[in-house]
């Protein structure tokens, strides 16, 4: 079924733009840009909704930002393939111009969030956040040296609401709190394209553990609940697989039927144990960015399997 699209909404979302970008902050505040969601919408409006390949590929990508082609180019997101993805789920690009609407509501969250990273870790850089629309997935990345981009179809489908937060405002700014610590980390492990279980674990979970810290909630919701009352079992499973490099049962299998992402989950406890333990809590968040030893960050923290974390 053709989608309907509002002869509005070009006016709609510019205005929202607009909002967001007139309430930052000149002191802690990141630059959120917003251009490619405008680019988008405009092509997919004046297109009734069907944008061809050809135009997603020419006007929105190859005109995107530096988040947007570096999305492109690492996750394999073309013109052809979010006109597949905008065909075969149009209630994607639906929803993702209704939730747009959060966007200037969480800017002073934002803002706290940031400014709360800058005190516990004053090093931090300030790369910008790239909010764009792809083919429905990924739904976030960074890293060292190539800020963060944020992929709104995919931050406000149904699936996103199931693992992460089902409040869109708490989503976004957890989510993004979380990325924006990968683009603090250390490179030589972060860019690591063989990393062990242990080595990614640590990757995601100070993510999460620090992003916690300066946003107030986890970002993955569902792998927290989906665990919990099963943390000895998991863990000393952990605990066997840390040197392997075979990181199916632990990081990227989330499945319809298992949240997956243990690895995520275990991860975080260890950096929280890490953090709990250390008598100076901001040299415990430098430590715990600027990683490069797993190995010896594990046995400092002093986990084990199901240790009690309040």
């Amino acid at each position: 079924m053709k989608p309907i699209v509002a002869g509005g909404l070009l006016a709609a979302i510019t205005s929202l733009l607009l909002s967001c970008a007139a309430q930052s902050a000149p002191s802690a505040s990141i630059e959120v840009q917003t251009e490619d969601v405008t680019r988008f919408f405009r092509i997919y409006e004046a297109a009734g909704g069907r944008p061809t390949a050809e135009q997603l590929q020419r006007e929105y990508l190859d005109r995107g930002t530096t988040g947007l082609r570096h999305l492109a180019r690492v996750r394999n997101v073309t013109g052809e393939r979010i006109a597949r993805a905008v065909a075969a789920t149009p209630e994607l690009y639906t929803n993702a111009r209704s939730c747009m609407a959060a966007i200037p509501r969480i800017r002073e969250r934002l803002d706290a969030t940031f400014g709360k990273l800058l005190s516990v870790y004053p090093e931090a850089q300030k790369p910008p956040i790239s909010i764009v629309v792809g083919r429905g997935k990924p739904l976030a990345i960074a890293g060292p040296g190539d800020g963060v981009q944020i992929g709104l179809e995919a931050m406000c489908s149904a699936t996103a609401a199931r693992f992460f937060d089902a409040n869109i405002d708490d989503r976004f700014v957890h989510v993004i709190a979380h990325e924006y610590i990968h683009a603090q980390q250390a490179p030589a492990l972060a860019n690591n394209e063989h990393p062990s279980v242990l080595e990614r674990s640590l990757l995601e979970g100070v993510a999460e553990f620090v992003g916690e810290l300066i946003s107030g909630g986890i970002a993955n919701v569902a792998v927290s609940a989906s665990a919990s009352g099963r943390e000895t079992e998991i863990e000393k499973q952990f605990a066997a697989d840390t040197d392997k490099t075979d990181l199916s049962a632990w990081v990227d299998n989330t499945t319809s039927d298992s949240v997956g992402q243990l690895g995520y989950w275990v991860g975080y406890r260890i950096a929280k144990a890490y953090y709990r333990q250390a008598p100076d809590k901001r040299a415990a968040v430098r430590e715990m960015i600027q990683l490069t030893k797993p190995r010896a960050f594990l046995a400092k923290s002093g986990w084990y399997p199901g240790i009690v974390l309040n």
